[in-house]
C-alpha cells in the first residue's frame, strides 16, 4: 500500500516485492519537490531560483503572489503552459506505470491527470474511482482526487462530487481514498504547518459503516499517522516519495 508517489519510479519498481498485489493512492506526479526544489516539472521549466520563490510563497501562504508569479514565468517562457506542462507528465507516467508490478490497484491524487491515466495503465494495473473491488475475501473501496483549494491542481473536485462517490461505495471493509477524513490529528501537516483538505464525507461514511480500515496519504508530514474512529483504524500509509516504504496490511 503505497501512496504519495511524486516519481519515485526506482522504490516503486520494488514496492510490490511479496505481497499478493500493490494498492496505490495516487499522486504519481513531481510538479515540485518542496524538499528538493530541482526535482519536478516546474524546476525543470522555470530553474531553481524561481522554485525556491514559488515554495517560499506558498509556503507562506500567499497564494495571490504565487499565482501572479506563475503567470509571469509562463509569460516569459513563450509556451502553452497546459502542452508544456502535459509534456512532462507523459514522460513521468510512462516511467511510473511501466514500474508498477502486476496485479496493481490504483485511485487518482489531487495532482493527477485522470485522462492519462487510460493512455499508460498496463493490463495489469486496475484503477478505481468510487468503484469497489473484493482482494483476498474482503471489499476495498476506492475514492480519488481532493477537494478544491486555493492550489488549484488538477483533480479537484466539489465537496458533492466527492460525497456522492463516497456514498456509490456503499458498504466496505478496507476503505481507501487519496485524502484523509476530515480529522484534524489527520490532516495537519507538521512541516507545512498547515491543515490540508480532508473530507468530511469519508469521516461520515466511517462513522456509518464502520469499514475495517480508512487508508489514505496526501498529508506528507501528519500529526497523526494512525488513530481510530469509532471501529476503524485510520492509516496514513505514508509519503512514498520520501520513504520508499510500502505499508503492508496483512490478514
Amino acid at each position: 500500500m503505497i501512496s504519495d508517489v511524486h516519481g519515485n519510479a526506482r522504490d516503486l519498481a520494488k514496492a510490490g516485492d511479496g505481497a499478493d498485489a500493490l494498492i496505490c493512492l495516487g499522486d504519481l506526479v513531481l510538479f515540485l519537490d518542496y524538499a528538493d526544489h530541482s526535482r519536478g516539472i516546474f524546476p525543470d521549466l522555470f530553474g531553481i531560483e524561481n522554485a525556491d520563490r514559488i515554495v517560499a510563497l506558498r509556503t507562506a501562504r500567499r497564494f495571490d503572489e504565487a499565482r501572479e508569479l506563475g503567470r509571469e514565468l509562463w509569460a516569459g517562457l513563450g509556451l502553452d503552459p497546459g502542452a508544456a506542462i502535459e509534456q512532462g507528465v507523459r514522460r513521468q507516467y510512462a516511467e511510473l506505470f511501466a514500474a508498477f508490478p502486476a496485479p496493481t490497484y490504483a485511485t487518482y491524487g489531487n495532482v493527477d491527470i485522470p485522462d492519462l491515466w487510460r493512455e499508460y495503465a498496463l493490463p495489469g494495473t486496475t484503477v478505481l474511482d468510487g468503484e469497489r473491488v473484493e482482494l483476498g475475501g474482503r471489499v476495498f473501496g476506492f475514492v480519488g482526487g481532493g477537494l478544491r483549494t486555493p492550489m488549484s491542481t488538477p483533480y479537484e473536485i466539489s465537496d458533492e462530487d466527492y460525497a456522492a462517490k463516497v456514498e456509490a461505495l456503499g458498504e466496505v471493509d478496507v476503505l481507501c481514498s487519496h485524502i484523509p477524513p476530515d480529522v484534524p490529528e489527520l490532516t495537519y501537516d507538521t512541516v507545512a504547518r498547515r491543515f490540508e483538505r480532508g473530507s468530511t464525507a469519508l469521516l461520515d461514511a466511517i462513522r456509518r459503516t464502520r469499514p475495517r480500515y480508512a487508508l489514505f496519504g496526501h498529508v506528507h508530514q501528519p500529526l497523526a499517522r494512525r488513530m481510530r474512529v469509532g471501529a476503524t483504524e485510520c492509516v496514513n500509509v505514508g509519503h512514498f516519495a520520501a520513504t520508499g516504504r510500502p505499508w503492508a496490511m496483512e490478514w
